[in-house]
Parts: structure tokens; C-alpha cells; sequence
């Protein structure tokens, strides 16, 4: 392959698996935004949506929905809804009532759900992959020697929809506008009558339905799903979100993109290839730190007394 080939191959790459690291990153940097939670508990979540979408293309298969596209993009939206009422419920009950508690004790809680949330699942599957099987074929473009499958463009396409929505929900509804004035002061917003409860939930919620979509395209490109998917890709969505700016919305779309990107080309670097591209994605997220300690998108914020 020619130095053009390599790059249009590895910016594909690149943006596929940075939209996973996106949409599980906008979780973490939503409930931080709001909450300043670090919900590492999200990661499971991703881990969660991603089979009860298989359940429910397992149960389409041989219906007229199928297990094409159809019913892909069917047990995603339901996935989405159950997984985004199950953030609701767990927030209701390990979250909220530890709200005003130090913040240690959040953190210690959101571990806990997700040992829950990932030991549930080990034994509901014996610990053992599960295929994810689609009626999708092979199909795609050659553009030369680079071959991009019809399934890789339609799962960056929308994953890119998936976030140009949240972002025109967070600046251009009534429930985002609240969201972003609870960000920057949740006392004040609750003297001026907004309901801070339900707009926490449905921050909870929204969240949660996207790292279930991530979890549903993860198993549509990668094939199969495991109970602990969830801790590596957590990890890097994660660290997308503190490289974009933990609690920006578009800190963590760039950031996740971004990592994609870095860890794509970073494969292709002598010496390093992709054993090593771990290293280098935590190496490039400890330079940023060291130069822009509130990430790409973040700016200083100054404690009121």
C-alpha cells in the first residue's frame, strides 16, 4: 500500500474506534459536568447495552425485522431506552441519596455498581463470548488497495448523528439549557424552581442511551461480546473525555475522535505497532495533561467562597 492508502485506511480506522471512545466519553462527561461524579460504572453500562441488543436481534431473527439492518438499528433504540431507564434507576438508588456525601463515597459506590453491573452479566453468560451475529455481509468500497465495508461508514455515520443530536439538544432545548445552568451552579438553580432531580435523571439517561449504542456498534463491527468489554474501552473513554475536557460536551466528541485517530496512526510508527498502542495512547494523554492540565477544551475555573 502506498503512504496515501495507509492514510485514508488508518483515518477510517481512526474514526470508527473513536466514535466508540465518543460516545461512551459523552456518559462520563455529562454525569461530571452535573454531578462532578465519576461514574466508572458507565463502562459497564456499555457492556450492558451491548447484549440486550443481542438478546433482542437474537429474538428478530426470522421475524419479517430480521437481523440485517433493520433490526440492528431496532434493537438499538430499544437498548437504548432500557438501558437509559436502568442509569435512571440506578442513580435513583446509589447515587442520590449519597449526593450531598463526600465525594470519595460516590466514587466508592459507582466501583461497586459496576462490579454489579459486570459479575451480573459473568454469570447470567458463564463468562463466555457471545457471538454477535448480523445478516450483514462484507460488502464495500476499494479505493485502491484501501477496502472501507459498507458496515464501518454506515457505524461512523451514525455515531457522528448520534452526537451533532446531543449537541443540538444540549444548546438548543429547554432540558439541555437546564442541564448546562445546573453544570455551573445546581444551588441557585434550585432557588430559581428548576427541578433539579428529573433534569439529573434525564442526564443520567440520555448518557447511559448512548454508551448502550456505542455497546450495540461494538458488537456489530467486532462480532462478539464479553462481560468485561466494558474496562478497556471505559479506561479510553475516560481518557477522551479529561483529553477533550472532562465535563464538555465537545471536549468529549473531540477527545474520543482524537484517541481514535492517535491510536490509529500510532500502530504505524516504527517500533511501536499495536501491542504498544495503549502505551502510546496514555503516553499522549499524560503530555497534554503536563501542558493543558484541564484538557483541549477546558478552561481554568476559580472556586467561589
Amino acid at each position: 500500500m502506498s503512504i496515501q492508502e495507509i492514510v485514508v485506511q488508518q483515518i477510517v480506522n481512526g474514526l470508527l474506534l473513536g466514535s466508540f471512545y465518543g460516545l461512551v466519553a459523552l456518559g462520563y462527561s455529562m454525569v461530571y459536568g452535573i454531578v462532578k461524579l465519576l461514574n466508572f460504572a458507565h463502562a459497564d453500562i456499555y457492556m450492558v447495552g451491548g447484549f440486550v441488543s443481542l438478546t433482542f436481534l437474537t429474538l428478530f431473527k426470522g421475524t419479517f425485522i430480521g437481523n440485517g439492518w433493520a433490526g440492528i438499528v431496532v434493537a438499538m433504540l430499544i437498548s437504548m431506552v432500557l438501558v437509559g431507564l436502568l442509569g435512571v434507576v440506578i442513580e435513583r438508588i446509589a447515587y442520590k441519596p449519597l449526593r450531598e456525601a463526600p465525594r470519595l463515597s460516590l466514587l466508592i459506590t459507582a466501583l461497586g455498581v459496576s462490579m454489579i453491573l459486570y459479575n451480573s452479566v459473568m454469570v447470567i453468560t458463564g463468562g463466555e463470548y457471545r457471538a454477535y451475529k448480523t445478516g450483514l455481509g462484507f460488502q464495500g468500497i476499494s479505493i485502491g488497495s484501501v477496502f472501507i465495508t459498507h458496515t464501518q461508514a454506515i457505524l461512523i455515520v451514525a455515531a457522528i448523528v448520534l452526537m451533532l443530536a446531543l449537541h443540538l439538544f444540549i444548546t438548543r432545548t429547554m432540558y439541555g439549557k437546564a442541564m448546562r445552568a445546573i453544570s455551573m451552579d445546581l444551588d441557585c438553580c434550585r432557588l430559581m424552581g428548576v427541578n433539579c432531580n428529573k433534569i439529573i435523571a434525564l442526564t443520567f439517561f440520555v448518557g447511559t442511551a448512548l454508551a448502550a449504542s456505542a455497546g450495540t456498534m461494538a458488537g456489530v463491527y467486532y462480532g462478539s461480546l464479553h462481560f468485561f468489554m466494558g474496562f478497556v474501552i471505559g479506561i479510553k473513554a475516560f481518557t477522551a473525555a479529561v483529553i477533550g475536557g472532562i465535563g464538555i460536551i465537545p471536549g468529549a466528541m473531540l477527545g474520543g475522535l482524537l484517541l481514535g485517530l492517535l491510536e490509529s496512526f500510532g500502530t504505524q510508527i516504527p517500533f511501536i505497532g499495536s501491542e504498544w498502542k495503549d502505551v502510546f495512547s496514555f503516553t499522549i494523554l499524560i503530555v497534554i495533561l503536563i501542558f493543558k492540565p484541564t484538557g483541549l477544551l477546558g478552561k481554568k475555573e476559580s472556586e467561589r467562597m
